[in-house]
């Protein structure tokens, strides 16, 4: 059997599922026989992504992370619609304009808070609750390496990435004994429709020392991100916990 295959019968709950690395994901995952709920605020987006793919093994539904009775009605439909959770990937999450922190605004500052750690927070007591009964399971945090080093210009969004990594070395901890997993996947800056999005907003200078920020001079791919979470996902990761996976083309080296 090829080993890429062993995630078939994994029943996956990504959040931010409609795009990017979460989009990616989601395919990868389905193409290799795991039963996926992509969770999002764009219906739209999410509709796109189950036809690109193509496959009956993805279903969607729609949810605001920053909202505690969002992610709780997502999860009791995820646990209806897969019959159970064997991985939660919280990849939802949100930028702000690149800028000085003194000139980071009051709602930025919270929003990043609101949906970039709170949303996790959010998700992953509901992962708990639904996989403590059930004998364990593996929730998977989507970070950044902003979340492990300055990132002078994004505070907000560094402070939220920064929390993002507490908590899941805090709850790989807590809940070991239950058979609970967390990791947090750190990649730099990856050719998505958020990075895109930042980079419309600076200056050719500034738009090329962004793309040329790691060793490799290149933004990472969504597929390549998506192909190490996938890996994550399957139980050849089963002693791993607490970690946090850097995919930044070598910039942290």
């Amino acid at each position: 059997m090829n080993p890429a295959a062993n995630v078939e019968g994994k029943r996956v709950l990504i959040t931010g599922g409609a795009s990017g690395i979460g989009a990616e994901l989601a395919l990868l995952l389905a193409s290799r026989g795991a039963k996926v709920m992509i969770a999002d605020l764009s219906a739209e987006n999410m509709a796109k992504t189950i036809e690109q793919g193509n496959t009956d093994k993805i279903s969607s539904c729609q949810v605001d992370v920053a909202d505690a009775d969002s992610v709780r009605a997502l999860f009791k439909e995820a646990m209806k619609g897969l019959g159970g959770l064997d991985v939660v990937v919280n990849n939802a999450g949100i930028d702000h304009a690149p800028a000085p922190m003194h000139e980071v605004s009051d709602d930025d500052f919270d929003r990043n808070i609101a949906v970039n750690l709170k949303g996790v927070w959010h998700c992953m007591r509901a992962a708990i609750a639904c996989m403590a009964p059930a004998g364990g399971g593996h929730v998977i945090n989507v970070a950044s390496v902003a979340g492990l080093r300055s990132s002078p210009m994004i505070s907000a969004y560094s402070a939220a990435k920064h929390g993002v990594v507490g908590l899941t070395k805090s709850a790989a901890v807590e809940y070991a004994r239950a058979n609970i997993r967390f990791n947090a996947v750190c990649p730099s800056f990856i050719d998505t429709p958020m990075v895109q999005n930042t980079m419309a907003q600076l200056d050719e200078r500034a738009q090329h020392a962004l793309i040329k920020a790691n060793p490799m001079k290149r933004l990472g791919k969504p597929e390549e991100v998506a192909g190490a979470m996938a890996w994550l996902c399957s139980d050849e990761s089963s002693f791993m916990t607490g970690q946090t996976m850097v995919l930044d083309g070598g910039m942290l080296a």
